[in-house]
């Protein structure tokens, strides 16, 4: 299927702001219609997968199912080696399910008390699946990874969620404290999804 088409809708499917901004920035230069799955009344998908791309395909098929519209999901979190990974998966709700971004980060933060810099090496995994319809066989999986490392306090206002806590060793600042097109640039979410732009341009002369 191409999505050169101008008409062509593609139902995203998340209702965390954050991701949503991000994504119309992302694809503001694209020929692609991207609606939020909150214009549909789409439930959320129960994330009940053991990874990322487990989780990111349960999204993408409960969007496509619920709207009958090609969808994009993504699952993304961020993996701390001093914890061998955590939060993971469960990046969203490190503190509690209700996904509170303040109170994840201090979570974090007590989690690290005391570790050393050298020792808080960490990096966002971006898992981003685009999927025809409910039943695609084959849908297209992307995958994007930004390094970086963990804080001792809160830098900056921008960006969401552990953005204040991700240091980029690059750009000498947190991922809060970078502006919008900077960050797309290097994000992990903007690495997946330019990767997922060139599949869906190389399928679409096929």
């Amino acid at each position: 299927m191409s999505l050169s088409a101008a008409s062509q809708r593609v139902v995203l499917a998340t209702g965390n702001p954050g991701k949503l901004r991000e994504f119309s920035e992302l694809l503001a230069t694209c020929r692609i219609q991207v609606v939020p799955q909150s214009d549909f009344a789409v439930p959320d998908a129960a994330e009940t997968g053991l990874s990322f791309v487990e989780n990111a395909l349960l999204k993408a098929r409960n969007a496509a199912r619920h709207t009958g519209l090609p969808a994009i999901a993504d699952d993304s979190g961020l993996e701390v080696d001093y914890l061998n990974g955590a939060p993971g998966i469960y990046s969203a709700r490190y503190a509690g399910p209700e996904g509170d971004s303040a109170a994840n980060n201090a979570q974090l933060l007590r989690a690290l008390s005391g570790v050393p810099a050298t020792r808080r090496g960490a990096r966002f995994q971006c898992l981003l699946v685009f999927m025809r319809h409910a039943d695609d066989p084959t849908p297209l999986i992307c995958q994007g990874t930004w390094e970086g490392r963990i804080l001792e306090d809160i830098h900056g206002t921008g960006g969401f969620g552990y953005d204040p806590l991700f240091y980029v060793e690059d750009m000498q600042c947190s991922a809060a404290e970078l502006e919008p097109a900077r960050k797309n640039l290097l994000s992990h979410r903007g690495q997946a999804l330019r990767c997922l732009l060139s599949a869906l341009n190389n399928s679409s002369g096929d």
